[in-house]
């Protein structure tokens, strides 16, 4: 009985795969956090794209009105 409970305190494969299991939720937040920022920049380069347009298309209609 006691050999087994030496063998199970020695035996560190559980914390391995807990450290490894820490380091995947790790990047998996980082890649999160990462897309998140790029996506916020994406959208308002979208909208300052979109506003652009729609002020051009506003100029270009004005002119033909005249």
């Amino acid at each position: 009985m006691q050999n087994l409970f030496t063998r199970f305190i020695e035996d560190e494969s559980g914390a391995t795969a807990i450290e490894y299991g820490l380091i995947a939720a790790l990047i998996a937040v980082g890649m999160i956090a990462g897309a998140t920022a790029i996506g916020d920049q994406l959208n308002n380069k979208f909208d300052s794209v979109a506003g652009t347009i729609k002020s051009e298309n506003n100029v270009n209609t004005a002119t033909n009105a005249e």
